[in-house]
């Protein structure tokens, strides 16, 4: 025994030594362990430690013997690095010296050499800029020559050669010589350009341009007399050589530009012999509409309006078929049509820039060019094909103090619009009400023109060139649907105490159809898109929490969120309204029928036919009457909600204070089954297949009120087991499966119980 506690006695480790006798302690126990028979095997553990040490002696004296060996190598090459090392230092002290030695002789050659190529390089500037002036003598002289052999197209390819020179040389600090070069392309290019336009006015004036009459007017344009060869030669070749000319033409010729407050977007000069081709148009359009004539009133922006479209509409035929060939022969990217049109689109910007600071207080003339410049784009980009990357007259409208007295008046308008639909007798009243298939929502004519006066807005804006006007817009538009929704709140405060009258009914179906269309419109594109556009803005102003910046980003939500959030709980309030003021009634007529002598009913055998409690008759004619008045007075869907709502308020009114406060015999329970089955829920089979499952606590009470005695008595068993906590017999159902097998799931245990406890037809079991 003294020898087990020895053994077992714990050998602590000493962590900051080697401690041979902890991990030999670990080894016996590891090896022996508590069993005594084990000791047999230390014969063979001796024998193997005894192995282990020999082979460890022998690695020792092997490791021992071949170190010193390595050591002295590793000497030896440690040795024979460091006289290398030492040569090479002396080698470079040599070397270095002799560089410093080299250095010191070459210094006074350096320094002439550098004064001579300085020399060198200074007359290689002056070669080089010699060469320059002669390069450029020599093109001009070229095309002096050029066009005194009549070879106009020579000249002009060689004009636009000394453009690209021009651009070139830039960035030289040259200026005498960028002077001389600007000069020479100046004095080569007007000439060139003078006799070119005057050939090209002349090939114009025999092709009848311009075209001031519809394309089936026109005497020669696209007509084919004898000569038109010759002139549409005539007309290429020269639309050709002016093209040379439009490098040339950009280097001189500084376009008009509005005045930076308008937020055009950048567009390349028009091409020079378009801007030719247009030089009698625009003419004809600053005689008209400038200065004291009588086409030039504020009053009339069509007039100047509709000219361009006609003028863009007469020519675009010509255009595509003649001079876009052309276009495309030469390898210019340009569309002829749009080109043309750009460039009077640029005479009406500057018109709307003199017109609208003239008009911008006087609201009806505003108002008026709005719609004008609205209709004209709106035919520009339909019917012509105009691109929204050009400027256009929305760029205009962009302009911060026009912008704003826009919005402004767009909001005056919309408010008076308002006032005026809603004051008109006809407003409640839906224009489709004879029509069964259209009226399906029963939408009143103040919620329509209001939905329809949203959508015009969102028409008028949505060629906004910028993000952030479009939002302004939006912004204005949640402002009237807000104010609109405010204003229904107000008339149907006035309808409450008439809340199933026809017009308290015709104010929900409003709040209803604005709440449908706004989230129909949440899914458009256009929308989609100003939500990203919000996003964006939020996201760097910070206005937003996370959650809701997720919730845009993730489209969970929409733009008009919350004002579809304020609608559907003024929907909801107003339908609540509803539904209690039927419920009250219902309440009040069933009265005489909870106070039904239930205990006292003859049986469904004592009686022929079985037949509706009489005071039951005018607590489901209120039903039906309300019912049938509703649903020709609300939309589908409002009905819906409404039916349901109310169906749950009568069913538990119905359950609490008729079934559970009574007590029935057969012939009760029977007439309450017969009453509930064939009459309540009939009133609802019209809008629902099943209308017995709305009524879920009337409906499973009269299963447990018209058990048989045998099955209530084992249902009644088998509760008063569970609510004993008493173990259920082999073959005996779980209070809950059998409640299920009967058909009940709404009503609990303790409820059934109590069903079963207003049964009066019990059988004496003498307990």
């Amino acid at each position: 025994m003294a020898s087990i506690a020895v053994r077992k006695k714990e050998v602590t480790r000493d962590l900051d030594h080697c401690d041979i006798p902890y991990y030999v302690s670990e080894f016996v126990e590891r090896e022996l362990g508590n069993d005594y028979d084990s000791l047999g095997k230390l014969d063979s553990l001796i024998e193997k430690l005894s192995e282990n040490k020999k082979h460890l002696e022998e690695q020792v004296l092997t490791v021992s013997s071949e170190v010193p060996k390595r050591i002295q190598n590793a000497l030896k090459n440690a040795e024979d690095s460091k006289k290398s090392l030492s040569q090479l230092l002396e080698e470079e002290t040599v070397l270095s010296e002799s560089i410093n030695s080299h250095l010191l002789k070459a210094e006074p050659w350096m320094e002439d050499l550098d004064v001579l190529i300085g020399q060198v390089e200074e007359i290689e500037r002056h070669l080089a800029y010699l060469q320059w002036i002669s390069r450029i003598e020599e093109l001009s002289d070229s095309i002096q020559q050029y066009l005194m052999t009549n070879n106009v197209p020579e000249a002009a390819s060689t004009l636009a050669f000394m453009a690209e020179l021009d651009i070139k040389l830039q960035e030289s600090s040259c200026s005498h010589l960028l002077a001389f070069v600007r000069s020479t392309v100046k004095f080569w290019h007007k000439i060139l350009k003078d006799k070119l336009t005057s050939d090209f006015e002349e090939v114009l004036t025999q092709l009848r341009w311009p075209f001031v009459g519809p394309p089936q007017s026109q005497a020669f344009g696209l007509a084919a007399p004898a000569n038109a060869p010759e002139v549409y030669n005539n007309l290429e070749m020269l639309f050709c050589q002016l093209l040379k000319l439009q490098t040339s033409d950009e280097l001189l010729t500084k376009p008009k530009q509005l005045p930076e407050k308008y937020p055009l977007p950048p567009s390349p000069p028009v091409i020079l012999p378009i801007q030719i081709m247009l030089n009698p148009l625009q003419k004809r359009f600053k005689y008209h509409f400038t200065g004291n004539k009588q086409t030039n009133v504020l009053n009339k922006p069509e007039w100047y309006l509709t000219q361009v479209l006609m003028w863009i509409g007469n020519h675009s035929k010509f255009l595509d078929d003649k001079i876009q060939p052309i276009l495309d022969k030469a390898g210019s990217s340009v569309n002829a049509g749009l080109e043309f049109s750009r460039a009077l689109v640029m005479l009406i910007l500057e018109k709307l820039a003199a017109d609208i600071p003239c008009l911008l207080y006087d609201d009806a003339l505003f108002c008026h060019l709005v719609d004008e410049v609205l209709l004209f784009e709106r035919e520009l980009y339909s019917v012509h094909g105009y691109l929204s990357s050009l400027p256009s007259c929305m760029h205009i409208l962009s302009e911060e103090s026009c912008f704003q007295r826009w919005l402004t008046v767009e909001k005056k308008f919309a408010l008076q619009k308002m006032d005026s639909m809603l004051s008109s007798e006809a407003a409640w009243v839906s224009q489709y009400k004879d029509i069964t298939d259209v009226d399906e929502m029963k939408v009143p004519d103040c919620a329509e023109t209001f939905m329809t006066l949203l959508l015009v807005i969102t028409d008028r804006y949505k060629n906004l060139p910028t993000a952030s006007r479009k939002l302004q817009f939006l912004g204005l538009q949640k402002e009237l649907v807000d104010d609109f929704r405010i204003r229904l709140t107000q008339v149907m405060k006035e309808e409450t105490r008439a809340s199933l009258g026809f017009r308290y009914c015709a104010i929900l179906n409003a709040v209803n159809y604005i709440a449908t269309v706004l989230a129909d419109w949440a899914d458009n594109v256009f929308f989609l898109q100003l939500q990203q556009a919000e996003l964006e803005v939020h996201a760097e102003s910070d206005t937003m929490s996370q959650l809701q910046l997720g919730q845009l980003a993730s489209m969970e939500s929409s733009v008009f969120d919350d004002m579809i959030n304020l609608l559907e709980r003024l929907k909801h309030d107003m339908l609540t309204r509803q539904v209690d003021h039927v419920f009250r009634e219902v309440k009040d007529a069933a009265k005489l029928y909870k106070k039904e002598r239930w205990l006292s009913l003859p049986s469904q055998a004592e009686q022929a036919v079985m037949s509706l409690s009489s005071t039951a008759c005018p607590m489901l004619q209120t039903l039906r009457d309300r019912l049938l008045q509703l649903e020709q007075q609300l939309c589908h869907s409002l009905f819906k909600i409404f039916w349901q709502m109310l169906a749950e308020k009568v069913d538990l009114h119905i359950y609490q204070e008729v079934i559970m406060a009574n007590h029935f015999n057969e012939g009760g329970a029977a007439q309450l089954h017969f009453d509930m089955s064939r009459n309540l829920f009939p009133l609802f089979s019209h809008y629902c297949k099943r209308p017995e499952n709305y009524f879920k606590h009337i409906k499973e009470a009269c299963i447990i009120l018209n058990l048989n005695i045998g099955s209530a008595l084992l249902l009644k068993d088998v509760l008063q087991s569970a609510s004993e906590n008493e173990p259920l017999k082999p073959s005996q159902p779980s209070a809950t499966a059998a409640l299920n097998e009967l058909g009940v799931y709404k009503l609990a245990q303790r409820d059934v119980e109590i069903l079963l406890s207003l049964r009066a037809n019990w059988p004496n079991t003498g307990k």
